[in-house]
């Protein structure tokens, strides 16, 4: 795990947590990278148990979850984090980006659906919105 990069002090504070999964590790980081560029914290869980514990022990504003996440998929993800109560924002990252894909992630809990490989100008808007505690 790489170690989080400061906030800089003019910056909306913000604190995110990535779900990977379904592609490699490095492209993972790559996207936390572009998260604490943003100003935000960022972690990462390689797979959907790992990631509820992550949620659990650290209540981040925003969770940024790829669909495609072994041991549990973002869907079962999201649907367990809404029944425990969660109410941050979750954004669903996806190659699946059909429409019936957008409204599949929507009716399991997220606020937002993100298609991969994700625009950082979109990202940055999603995370502002969770920072504030607004999701749309």
């Amino acid at each position: 795990m790489r170690r989080a990069a400061r906030r800089k002090a003019n910056r909306p504070p913000g604190r995110a947590a990535g779900a990977g999964g379904g592609g490699p590790p490095d492209v993972a980081h790559s996207l936390l990278d572009v998260v604490r560029l943003l100003g935000h914290e960022g972690r990462w869980a390689q797979d959907g148990p790992a990631a509820l514990a992550r949620v659990r022990e650290q209540a981040p504003d925003a969770i940024l979850c790829d669909i495609g996440l072994p041991g549990m998929d973002g869907y079962e993800v999201a649907i367990a984090l809404r029944r425990e109560g969660f109410g941050a924002v979750l954004v669903a990252l996806s190659g699946y980006a059909r429409p019936e894909d957008v409204q599949r992630a929507l009716a399991s809990g997220f606020d937002a659906h993100i298609a991969k490989p994700a625009d950082p100008l979109r990202l940055a808007d999603v995370l502002r919105r969770a920072a504030r505690g607004s999701p749309d």
